[in-house]
């Protein structure tokens, strides 16, 4: 042939791949867009990682890549951060309580004691499952097929949960509200977060549909929510800092992400507790359906990959 074989278009290298020049292949730009969608969607019943994975594949970063699912996992400290500043009152409170309650039988009565337990208890579930399914967790289940399908089928839940939870209002079977949380609230809210595992179920979303299931109001069920993230999100962004590539994902990256998802998951907070104090989740579940219904139609046309 005339002018040699023909040319092929080489494939470009795995993002994992990039020199070890400390340059970030993910932009500072990246890190501030990941770290608004951390902030405003880790304590809303809408699925922090399941639109960190959409807002990744609409940036044009690989979603399966190890050193993209560690930056999301660790920008998480920065709503861990915003918790704990937000609610250290209350957070201390239960320390405390939890502490005297080992050593003086009558502390065991306060409320704070059988909250911090319940936070205990039910922050052990998720931490199992996470560790004998991460391989799924990061693997198979990291697509979109899955993400947009658990956006939308856990949807159903939480609209359940609501209209339970208003038929035991309207039969004045429901808690009041600032309730005891016990421990059995505990376990039965931890074993639910389990399937908050699957990206697009929102750890926000089992938590307090839980808790509405159990009776508890919202403003209580969703501190509770909040508390119990705290163990679970510290455990895994910890965890995950072993995998971050400094190559792909640099350290000024790393930080300005966790900036901006503790500054926003900040007001986050602040919102979302006036928000359910007046309001149900119905709004949510509306807009997770809307999002997996257009990330199921983008997939089914092409215009996006799963994966």
């Amino acid at each position: 042939m005339v002018g040699g074989p023909p040319l092929r278009a080489v494939p470009a290298p795995p993002l994992t791949d990039a020199k070890a020049n400390h340059v970030s292949a993910l932009s500072y730009l990246d890190s501030i867009i990941l770290g608004i969608v951390e902030g405003v969607t880790e304590y809303l019943p809408v699925s922090s990682t399941g639109h960190l994975t959409i807002a990744e594949k609409m940036l044009g970063l690989p979603i399966d890549d190890p050193a993209i699912t560690s930056f999301t996992a660790v920008i998480q400290l920065g709503a861990i951060l915003a918790t704990l500043i937000y609610f250290w009152g209350k957070i201390k409170a239960m320390f405390l309580a939890w502490v005297a309650g080992l050593r003086d039988p009558k502390a065991r009565e306060r409320q704070d004691y059988s909250l911090a337990w319940a936070v205990i208890v039910g922050s052990i579930p998720v931490v199992v499952a996470a560790l004998l399914f991460k391989d799924l967790i990061k693997g198979p289940l990291r697509s979109l097929w899955v993400v947009a399908g658990a956006l939308i089928l856990w949807s159903i839940v939480i609209w359940a949960g609501e209209r339970y939870h208003a038929r035991l209002v309207a039969a004045g079977q429901d808690r009041p509200e600032g309730s005891r949380v016990t421990v059995k609230d505990g376990v039965i809210i931890g074993l639910m977060q389990c399937f908050s595992l699957v990206p697009g179920v929102s750890r926000s979303g089992t938590t307090i549909t839980a808790g509405l299931f159990r009776g508890l109001d919202r403003v209580t069920a969703t501190e509770l929510s909040f508390f119990m993230a705290i163990p679970a999100l510290v455990g895994a962004g910890l965890y995950e800092l072993k995998d971050v590539n400094t190559s792909v994902v640099g350290l000024g990256q790393l930080a300005v992400g966790t900036i901006v998802s503790f500054v926003v998951a900040y007001a986050s907070i602040a919102w979302l507790l006036k928000f359910v104090k007046n309001n149900s989740l119905m709004f949510f579940v509306s807009w997770r359906v809307l999002v997996g219904a257009a990330v199921l139609v983008a997939l089914a046309a092409g215009w996006m990959s799963a994966t």
